[in-house]
Parts: structure tokens; sequence; C-alpha cells
């Protein structure tokens, strides 16, 4: 258990490397190429201030995109005390809690460390589970807080969606840009061709997130917080049954995102040929498998 918290905060640290020296090598190599190395070392600037950004602010961004409110213990007894009874166990701190209207069952946790965690879930998580299987869901995302993954999956989303705003940007500029208008310019066309570049690789390595995000949250992530879920609850059953549900009355999110798909329980995107070969979440009969496995050890 603490080696794979130890490894999620090596991994951050990577991750966050990787993404600085990408987008900065981007920067300057379009700087260098159209000749305006200047506005390349402002851009490489932006670059460090949007990661410290990122890794204060990702998990609020997250929560934004999916449309989630907060609620309290008034508004929602039942889901808040499952989670407080959780915290309390463990004596971890108290997270935010969140409820997305959404009738797809599925639930996610989110956050750079515990203390500044938020778990949700959706509307229509909460319709179909009872007691035992909303306690075991909610145990698997506070599994997710407890080991850091929490950390790691909230870093990769920001920088995803950093990434493919770079692209967009870049395009729109290259499409909407009157550098071509004057012949006189040598580098006007150069400069337009630089934006296009940038924006189409900025594309590609969004396209080709998911294997970069399949190795920063692996399978091993999942089959782990299942079973620290089990930890926490002592009964398997519970949560073997809520993934039943999941698998038998799973559908699209609303608002799916491709960049959020591993902070959930279940894949919340319909995958098709190419997601399933790089799928962060294991096959749900596999979870429930060594989770019936576990249920034998009690």
């Amino acid at each position: 258990m603490y080696s794979a918290i130890a490894a999620n905060k090596r991994n951050t640290i990577i991750i966050i490397g990787v993404f600085v020296a990408l987008l900065s090598g981007l920067s300057l190599w379009w700087g260098s190429y159209s000749g305006n190395g200047s506005s390349a070392l402002m851009i490489v600037g932006f670059v460090l201030v949007y990661t410290l950004i990122q890794y204060f602010a990702a998990g609020k961004f997250a929560i934004a995109s999916t449309g989630a409110i907060e609620i309290s213990k008034a508004e929602n007894p039942r889901l808040w005390r499952i989670v407080e009874n959780i915290s309390i166990a463990q004596g971890m701190p108290m997270p935010k809690v969140y409820v997305s209207p959404d009738e797809a069952p599925n639930a996610f946790a989110t956050g750079r460390d515990p203390d500044h965690a938020i778990v949700a879930a959706t509307s229509g998580l909460l319709q179909i589970m009872d007691d035992k299987e909303l306690q075991g869901v909610m145990a698997h995302e506070m599994a997710h807080v407890k080991n850091y993954d929490i950390r790691v999956s909230t870093i990769v989303f920001g920088l995803v969606s950093a990434i493919g705003l770079l692209a967009d940007f870049a395009i729109r500029m290259a499409f909407y840009s009157n550098f071509n208008r004057d012949s006189r310019d040598g580098n006007a066309a150069a400069i337009q061709l630089a934006f296009w570049a940038v924006g189409i690789v900025a594309a590609i390595i969004a396209w080709l997130i998911g294997p970069l995000v399949s190795a920063a949250v692996s399978r091993q992530r999942e089959y782990l917080a299942d079973a620290t879920s089990v930890e926490i609850t002592r009964y398997p059953e519970g949560l073997a049954s809520a993934l039943q549900k999941l698998g038998q009355y799973g559908r699209p999110m609303r608002r799916p995102s491709k960049s959020m798909a591993h902070m959930y329980i279940s894949d919340p995107v319909k995958p098709g040929l190419v997601e399933r070969m790089f799928s962060t979440h294991p096959p749900i009969p596999a979870r429930i498998e060594r989770l019936q496995k576990m249920g034998g050890a009690f």
C-alpha cells in the first residue's frame, strides 16, 4: 500500500516534467522556425505558470466539466453519511461531496491530496444502488483518495485538457491569421506553417493520450482500489453487486469526457475497438471474480 502511494507521488512529478518538456520543446521549435524567439520564451513561461495552476485547480476544473453540484448533509443525508462514516473509520479528512445530475450510474474522485479531495456520484448511481452497494462504490473512490491515485489522475486530466487547448489555439491562429496576405514579409508563410504544425502535432498527442493515461493510471490502480474498498467495508459482496449493476445498467454519460475517463469507477464513454485496447479499466467480470475470491477469506 505504502509503496503504491510513493509510486503515485513519483508519477506525478514525472508526468508534470514530461508535459512541461513537451510543450516547452514545441514552443522553442516554433520560435526557431518562425524567427520569433522572444514569443516562444513567453509561451514557455506560460506553460510553467499553467502547470502550477493545474496542480492546484485541476480538481475544480474536473468538477466543473461534469456539472456536478456540491451537497450538504441536509441535502443528501444518505450519500453524505456514507462518505462521512468511511472518513471517520479511516482517519481521513472529510472530502467535499458532489452529485452529478446524470442518469448514467457512475462515480469518481478528484483532488491533489486527501486534504483537498472531492468525491462525486451521479444521480443515476444513487437511484440503482442499495446502501451496501453505495458504500462499496464510495469506499472504492475513497480508496483512490487514500492511495493518492487522485493526484495522478487529476494532473493527467488537467494536462490532457491543456494539450487540447493548445491544439485548438494553434489551428485557429493558423486559419484566421493574415500572415500570408503580406507577400513582402518573408517569414509570414513560415509563421503560419508553424502554427499549423504545432496545432496538428498537439492534436495528434491529445488523440494518442489514452495510452499515456493507461500508463499513469493502470488497471492495477483499479484492482488496488477494489481491494482497499473491501479492506474498508469488510464486505466484498457490496462492491461486487454494485459492479454487477454498473455492467448491467451502464450507459454513456450525458457529458462524457475522454480526458476524465480514467477517474470514474466505470468507463463513462462507450468504448470502441481502439478504446478497448487502451482501456484504463479492467473488465467488470474480472473485477467481480477477484472480489468473490476475497469474499471467501471473510
